[in-house]
């Protein structure tokens, strides 16, 4: 099973900066990582890897304690990452044909300019690589939406 990871980021984002950082340590790893300031170049790079699976690490804004880790529904990827898409994700993954994707999103405390992440976000990373590399991405909790945002649905 071919699995690449994309890491996306800012580096000079402060806790912006963790998908980049967690794409750095799982080199070596059984996981093809990409770091990536921008999601739309990079999907072009996964695509061409074809992969059996593809997990995208962000800073997403949940309204969560600052390093908690959360599996996001793609559907709500546009209003909680950090980064700033052009596209949706949903229709930059089914443009690059990938079918089977799983998007991570560890909230930050820090997003001022600088670098360095957080005491709480670099805890989340060192748990992240360890869950990652030992292939146990469903221990990651699926994001429940707050009770006002399942009333609106």
């Amino acid at each position: 099973m071919r699995k690449v990871l994309l890491g996306v980021g800012n580096p000079l984002g402060r806790d912006d900066a963790l998908g980049l950082r967690l794409a750095e340590r799982l080199k070596g790893t059984d996981w093809v990582a990409i770091p990536a300031q921008s999601l739309e170049n990079a999907l072009g790079i996964v695509g061409k890897l074809a992969p059996d699976l593809l997990v995208v690490v962000d800073a997403a804004e949940m309204g969560l304690p600052p390093g908690s880790i959360r599996r996001l529904p793609l559907l709500q990827a546009s209003t909680m990452l950090a980064s700033t898409h052009g596209l949706p994700l949903p229709l930059l993954l089914a443009l690059s044909g990938i079918s089977q994707a799983v998007l991570i999103g560890v909230e930050p405390k820090e997003r001022g300019l600088g670098e360095g992440l957080s005491p709480e976000v670099a805890e989340a990373l060192d748990r992240l690589v360890q869950l990652l590399a030992a292939g146990r991405l469903t221990e990651i909790p699926e994001l429940v939406p707050k009770k006002e945002e399942q009333a609106g649905a």
